[in-house]
């Protein structure tokens, strides 16, 4: 039995000095039951908690660390980084290197701006569409979590599922009358609200890949879909791939489906494990940004030196060749690995993934939206969370997250993860 004397001490000190014991609220573990895992340290697939307890991590940091934990070539460049000064608040080298190779890798983006967090890439983006449209209203999918801003916290993912808060307090009414919200991969939907109110709808935003509430693909034609009635009505399509970008391919979930988006969101991988976030797209809106336009937006840390060289050494060590075949064969094999352990152990699983994200929803149904999601025995997950973390396996704390696959992950770790499933499953 794994003790964690430590951790539950932390979580006790930090109950009354931060709210709920945390800095995000999906950490607290409400979902699952039981104290968080305070964590010391990370190496390749796995972290240490603060009890020394080893765990093969498939949460890593929520997607950014796909090269695994502490990757000796991004230290290393961290460390050289860190001895010329930490922030400056004047333009670097660095953040156009890092823009030439976002834009190389995405050619949705004429242009990019770098700030801190996703949550201020979503938020400006639709800043931009709405400048650049003169319309107000936006569009959002059931479950698609774009960051905390007002008005995007309608049915939103992620932390806001888990703990059963699908609109915020504090969000003025008014901003989220904004805001309409549409099921995932129902095109009957937005064919209508589309058809109707084009004339005041700036711009459709969604996570192509939801991965807020588990791992849900969008179906045959739901994207292309939206591309055609965006453009036809003269409706920014902006993907939020924070989650998406690199995950699910080198050129992010547009370059997988074929879809050119108007603008786009990412951070995590771009970061590589540091504060950042981006947003870009076609030249004619991005040059309504200040101070090239009229649009307002800043931020003392965006393009901060030490999270550009993170980011530039980690897109660069992913651009090597071989990479996402290897990225490929270790996620296959992780997902054959759970679907078998599910069968043999008799358990009503739905397993979903694609590129290097996945879920595991306990579901005995096809899992393609919000509420086909909210269907998951979340009990039952919790259970299996509890018990996987005793077999030294650190999952998502909650069933409304995806999980994540780094190339640190060994052929070993896929199978002590596997077994470590089966033995869980069936204690259930």
């Amino acid at each position: 039995m794994r003790k964690n004397t430590i951790s539950n001490e932390l979580f006790t000190r930090a109950q009354q000095l931060i709210p709920g014991g945390v800095n995000s609220p999906v950490r607290a573990y409400k979902a699952v039951g039981g104290n968080p895992l305070f964590i010391a340290r990370a190496q390749g697939s796995k972290v240490y908690d603060v009890d020394d307890n080893a765990y093969i991590d498939y949460v890593l940091s929520w997607g950014p660390m796909i090269l695994g934990h502490a990757h000796p070539a991004v230290v290393e460049a961290i460390k050289k980084a860190v001895e010329n000064g930490t922030s400056y608040g004047a333009p670097t080298a660095l953040e156009v290197e890092l823009a030439e190779l976002v834009i190389g890798l995405y050619p949705s983006m004429d242009k990019v701006r770098f700030v801190s967090s996703g949550t201020e890439a979503t938020m400006s983006a639709i800043r931009a569409a709405r400048a650049f449209t003169k319309k107000d209203k936006i569009i959002k999918f059931e479950g698609c979590y774009h960051g905390h801003a007002d008005g995007l916290l309608v049915k939103a993912g992620s932390g806001a599922t888990t703990l059963s808060i699908p609109t915020s307090p504090g969000v003025p009414q008014s901003f989220a009358a904004a805001t309409i919200t549409l099921p995932f991969n129902d095109l009957n939907a937005i064919e209508t609200v589309i058809t109707q109110q084009h004339k005041e709808i700036a711009c459709i935003i969604l996570e192509p890949v939801i991965g807020n509430i588990g791992c849900v693909l969008p179906r045959d034609g739901f994207l292309q879909r939206l591309r055609e009635l965006s453009a036809k009505y003269d409706v920014v399509l902006i993907f939020d791939e924070v989650l998406t970008g690199f995950r699910v391919a080198l050129g992010g979930a547009q370059a997988l489906y074929g879809i050119t988006p108007d603008m786009t969101c990412l951070g995590k991988v771009i970061g590589g494990g540091l504060p950042v976030g981006a947003y870009g797209g076609k030249r004619e809106i991005m040059a309504l940004i200040a101070p090239e336009g009229p649009v307002y937006q800043a931020g003392t840390l965006s393009g901060n030196p030490i999270a550009m060289t993170a980011g530039i050494k980690t897109l660069r060590l992913l651009m090597e060749p071989g990479v996402y075949d290897k990225l490929e064969q270790t996620a296959r094999s992780l997902q054959e690995g759970l679907v078998d352990a599910s069968k043999r152990a008799g358990a009503n699983t739905r397993f979903y993934r694609v590129g290097t994200m996945f879920c595991q929803y306990f579901n005995d149904r096809e899992v393609f939206d919000y509420d086909t999601a909210l269907k998951s025995d979340t009990e039952r997950f919790g259970r299996f969370f509890r018990l996987m973390l005793q077999e030294g396996v650190y999952m998502a704390p909650s069933q409304f997250e995806a999980g994540f696959i780094s190339l640190a992950h060994t052929e070993d770790n896929i199978e002590d993860t596997v077994k470590a499933a089966f033995k869980s499953l069936k204690a259930l």
